[in-house]
């Protein structure tokens, strides 16, 4: 893992994740602990309305903290309700974190190759709908990281379980003096609970 990546990881360690947020994640927990029980592949599908911020962020640091954690076959992706563009602010928080990033694409919604350790495969990053074909159509977890996707998607088809673990949009900080470090804080906390939850499963 790249060194930058792996001190933010140290910080984020240090996280405390309170104890209303452990009962929300304890049935993510639990899923993903049957699956490994199972010698199953864990597919989790992190969805919000536009896919730009929340739900990619969620991605990329669950399958981060899954390799951080040496737990096999797992396989995040994530998704909206519509397709929109990774918000450019997203990417570049990511950056100073520590992943190593390559545009690939210039069209209105680009495409990324995030990559958080030299020898592994880089996550695919852009905008699309929970249901693109780039995403599993079966046997997967759906996360729901925003209320709108939650209460939107009364039903995802193909989801085993849904799970409701939303975060504030930092999306209310943008253009704001504040938004550098809204961006960063939303960021470490998902990064934190998902260290939290890949730390749990044995």
């Amino acid at each position: 893992m790249f060194l930058e990546l792996q001190n933010t990881i140290q910080l984020i360690a240090k996280i405390s994740v309170s104890e209303d947020r452990k009962e929300v994640l304890l049935p993510l927990i639990d899923y993903i602990q049957k699956k490994v029980l199972d010698n199953h592949q864990v597919r989790l599908n992190f969805i919000c309305t536009h896919n730009s911020r929340r739900s990619h962020l969620s991605q990329i640091w669950a399958q981060t903290m899954a390799f951080h954690f040496n737990i096999k076959n797992v396989f995040c992706y994530s998704g909206g309700t519509e397709a929109t563009a990774v918000f450019p602010k997203v990417v570049e928080t990511l950056e100073n974190q520590g992943f190593k990033i390559q545009k690939l694409s210039s069209e209105i919604n680009p495409i990324y190759a995030i990559k958080f350790d030299e020898n592994q495969l880089a996550l695919i990053g852009f905008s699309k709908t929970y249901f693109d074909d780039f995403n599993p159509k079966s046997n997967f977890g759906a996360i729901m990281t925003c209320n709108n996707a939650d209460e939107g998607c009364p039903m995802v088809f193909g989801a085993e379980a849904r799970f409701p673990i939303k975060y504030d949009d930092p999306k209310a900080f943008d253009g704001t003096d504040l938004m550098n470090q809204k961006y960063a804080e939303r960021s470490l906390q998902i990064a934190s609970e998902m260290y939290f939850v890949f730390s749990k499963i044995k």
